[in-house]
């Protein structure tokens, strides 16, 4: 590839993406030069016919790293330098964003998201090595995701960031302020990352995408106040006007305490996607009614952890049902089933994991019951996956995972094909964490497909691990305890 001509042709992509205009050209094209470490440009040249980006922004990375113009350690700041070529300034992509929401909520976010793929903010090729499989079971079909995405990090990159000095700016990645950061060894470059503003209720938010992300349209809400996560009654009243604002889009929340909750407690956001997940197709199991809000549709649904599910027209009853059953469960006890509200030093125990969405004029809303007391026999949480599933998964059973799309960590993927060795006799030993249940697996073995066996008994784990952490378990016991707490709700 000719340098003048890729320094040509990304130009013209940049003027394309609507930050640039025709007559920045000479600019652009300056910049980039400069950026690899390039000092003469063919100017005769003319911009192909074709463009693939990803190609051109391969052979540029490759250049500036012959030129030495990337340190090590530093490629993906250099990368999003360069990719923020693409990105208009923020003002701009809000504009763009409000001209086409003014025809259409999907036209918007689809020119959101091409975008962000286009600028390589979203890590397409990196998404795409991710492993995707399904699981039937008798709550519906489970998906299953062995993450390899997220790149690991070079033991020499990550001896530099320990000699690095402590830095709280952005206080964390999710705050406003790492919208165009350059980037650091201990902290990732966002030069090329945009973010719509959003008003929900007088505050304000941002909407944005994941960059690696677990399913279609992946994207977070945040709020511009860096704040604890904290689910409340503003909290329903927020994901129910998303869904007004998106309503082809899903949102929810991560709980708010402990072992029950997402990975970034400490800032105040939300989860929304263009994805029907497990969960959403499950039917109600039960129906029972509520008083108090005779316009609420309310039901037990069907599914291994506890979900009450609410529907109706009116958002403002959506929400106070949503806040009066919060507040029955923050409060209640069954000690039959290790359900406890409070403990003794009067530490909150109980919460919910919020998910609203739209079915055509309807809006709907999930409650899923989390508990996240812990015992001598489960220090890591009784409604957690316990000891004999953390060879499989042991980090908390957050949104995504309670919807139905296990996110198993990358290391499954070579884990597992030795044990596919294992299982047909190639080999004598597997890791120990996996041994018992690779031993289980040979023995039970009957010469079926190797890939699909081993896969499906992979499902089936991830199916316990959502049993673990249901609260009323589905069990003639536990459907009992749950319909006692119904009675509860149903209560004036």
């Amino acid at each position: 590839m000719n340098i003048s001509q890729a320094i040509i042709d990304f130009t013209t992509l940049a003027i394309r993406s609507g930050g640039y205009m025709a007559m920045d050209r000479v600019y652009v094209q300056n910049k980039i030069l400069a950026l690899i470490g390039e000092e003469t440009l063919d100017i005769d040249m003319k911009p192909s016919v074709e463009i693939d980006g990803q190609a051109i922004s391969a052979f540029l990375i490759q250049t500036a790293k012959k030129n030495g113009q990337i340190k090590a350690g530093f490629e993906s700041i250099f990368e999003a330098e360069l990719m923020d070529f693409l990105t208009p300034p923020p003002s701009v992509v809000n504009a763009y964003f409000a001209e086409h929401y003014h025809q259409d909520p999907k036209e918007a976010t689809d020119y959101f998201y091409e975008l962000c793929c286009q600028n390589n903010y979203i890590q397409t090729s990196a998404i795409a090595k991710n492993r995707h499989f399904n699981f039937d079971c008798q709550y519906g079909q489970l998906e299953i995701t062995i993450n390899l995405s997220k790149p690991e990090k070079d033991p020499k990159q990550i001896a530099l960031e320990k000699k690095l000095p402590k830095a709280d700016y952005p206080k964390c990645l999710l705050c406003m302020e790492n919208e165009g950061y350059l980037g650091r060894l201990n902290h990732p470059a966002r030069t090329n990352h945009r973010l719509i503003r959003m008003n929900l209720d007088g505050e304000s938010w941002g909407f944005q995408y994941s960059p690696y992300a677990y399913f279609n349209e992946h994207s977070i809400i945040l709020s511009e106040l860096h704040r604890p996560m904290k689910i409340s009654k503003q909290t329903f009243q927020r994901l129910l006007r998303i869904v007004e604002i998106l309503p082809h889009y899903f949102v929810g929340s991560n709980a708010d305490l402990p072992i029950v909750g997402g990975s970034i407690l400490s800032h105040d956001h939300y989860q929304a996607g263009r994805h029907e997940f497990p969960m959403d197709q499950a039917e109600i199991r039960q129906y029972f009614e509520l008083p108090d809000y005779l316009g609420v549709t309310a039901g037990i649904v069907n599914w291994p952890m506890s979900v009450i599910r609410l529907s109706g027209y009116n958002v403002d009853e959506l929400v106070e049902a949503s806040q009066s059953i919060f507040q029955k469960w923050q409060d209640y006890s069954d000690k039959s089933i290790e359900v406890v509200a409070k403990t003794v030093d009067g530490v909150q125990h109980h919460t919910v994991t919020p998910i609203a969405r739209r079915r055509g004029n309807q809006f709907e809303i999930d409650l899923v019951l989390r508990d996240n007391n812990v015992s001598t026999e489960y220090p890591d949480g009784i409604f957690h996956p316990h000891p004999e599933l953390h060879h499989i998964k042991k980090e908390n059973i957050g949104l995504i995972e309670v919807m139905g799309l296990a996110i198993l960590p990358g290391r499954l993927k070579s884990e597992l094909e030795k044990i596919k060795s294992y299982i047909l006799g190639e080999i004598d030993t597997v890791a120990v964490y996996h041994q018992e249940w690779a031993n289980q697996l040979k023995e039970a073995y009957q010469d079926a497909d190797i890939d699909y066996y081993v896969s499906q008994a992979l499902g089936q784990k991830f199916l316990t691990v959502l049993e673990h952490a249901g609260v009323f378990k589905d069990t003639v016991k536990g459907q009992e305890a749950f319909n006692r707490f119904i009675a509860e709700v149903i209560k004036n």
